[in-house]
């Protein structure tokens, strides 16, 4: 069984910072490739970023692109990300989410696993 719980989330002005955390058990951690999406309210769940299991390749969303930044510990079994210059259009519910196998995706129905979600409110 694979089990993924979110850290981090919170309340932060506009212009601040928050590093979420992902920790994953139940299997190695490597096997797997990550991916955050988040859920606003009165829209539909959206992809933030993903990462390969080694870490060397990773993606993002344009709304996103140049402020937040995905990272992962493979021996820490431990999924990351660092959300800088926030904006008020930042604020949703953040998920991890895991697929088997080394590509990551930006569809969230090619994801086998996620976590319960950590809230992200960014107020202006």
């Amino acid at each position: 069984q694979v089990q993924l719980v979110e850290f981090g989330g919170g309340l932060v002005q506009a212009g601040g910072s928050l590093r979420l955390s992902c920790a994953g058990s139940g299997r190695s951690f490597s096997d797997w490739a990550m991916g955050w999406f988040c859920l606003a309210p009165g829209k539909v769940r959206e992809f933030v970023a993903s990462i390969r299991w080694s870490g060397h390749n990773t993606y993002y969303a344009d709304a996103v692109k140049g402020r937040f930044t995905i990272t992962r510990d493979n021996a820490g079994n431990t999924l990351y990300l660092q959300m800088n210059s926030l904006k008020p259009k930042d604020t949703a519910v953040y998920y991890c989410a895991a697929r088997t196998g080394i590509v990551s995706s930006r569809k969230d129905s090619e994801y086998d696993y996620w976590g319960q979600g950590t809230r992200v409110t960014v107020s202006s």
